[in-house]
């Protein structure tokens, strides 16, 4: 990655189809970014969509199979289920950096989202590690589309990106992975709940970053950053949020409750 410019390198990783080559190749932009070594931030459009392994197979989400946690087939397909959006992840967090250099935004952005990257880069890991000791695979289960549906809707907007994956999907992660490690952390699945623990506490500053850009952004341009959260995410999620919500997490990413309790849903 010595010599490239940054969107070069976002475009390597949405081009590598497979994780493995995701994982590395984020590895080496984020090293190589912050330690000085690239040319320069760029200019490239990024691709319709990212490059995928055969496996696994998606579906709609409405069609995807129910999931229970008990048992080892619980423990994989919950397994799976991050690995695959922690693999959507990291490809949303180079999309944002190729997406948007059009705006010009200054270089604390793309240091943000490069150090989101590479952390994204590094839960897939984690995740894959574990389905291999429990004798599984990245792609041996059918995934659902949804996150990356979200941010072909929201591909002309930065805030509406903003809004949407950070600050709304990523934000509802806080709001169930507690209860999750809770029930693992009973069965004495001490090395699932050390990599979900250390995830969670990555998360909350994804979404913060999300946050502070969202916020950052709005501010500049005048608008009000709670009322332009609640129109955009009224057009996204018809029906509301689901509560209940992590108030202590969201209040530590800088998620105050006046942008989202609003939009509770009749759930």
């Amino acid at each position: 990655m010595r010599d490239s410019s940054l969107t070069d390198a976002a475009l390597a990783v949405l081009s590598a189809g497979l994780p493995a080559d995701k994982v590395r190749l984020t590895d080496m932009a984020a090293m190589a970014w912050q330690r000085g070594e690239m040319t320069g931030i760029g200019h490239a459009r990024p691709p319709g969509r990212p490059a995928r392994p055969d496996e696994p197979p998606t579906l709609p989400p409405r069609q995807m199979p129910k999931r229970r946690l008990g048992g080892e087939n619980g423990k994989i397909a919950m397994l799976h289920a991050l690995a695959h959006i922690e693999l959507n992840a990291i490809d949303l967090a180079w999309d944002i950096i190729v997406r948007f250099t059009h705006l010009a935004p200054p270089k604390d952005f793309f240091d943000d989202w490069v150090t989101v990257a590479r952390e994204e880069a590094r839960h897939f890991a984690a995740l894959d590690t574990l389905l291999h000791q429990l004798g599984s695979r990245y792609g041996a289960l059918p995934a659902h589309d949804g996150l990356w549906e979200a941010a072909e809707k929201t591909a002309d907007d930065i805030l509406s990106r903003l809004a949407v994956v950070p600050m709304t999907l990523e934000a509802r992660a806080l709001d169930t992975a507690p209860a999750t490690i809770a029930r693992l952390r009973n069965d004495g699945e001490d090395a699932i709940v050390a990599v979900l623990d250390s995830i969670l506490e990555d998360e909350i500053g994804h979404v913060a970053t999300g946050v502070r850009w969202f916020t950052r952004l709005c501010l500049e341009t005048g608008t009000d950053p709670v009322q332009r959260y609640q129109v955009t995410i009224s057009q996204h999620f018809t029906k509301g949020l689901k509560a209940p919500f992590n108030r202590a997490a969201r209040d530590r990413a800088g998620l105050r409750p006046a942008f989202y309790e609003p939009l509770a849903g009749p759930f």
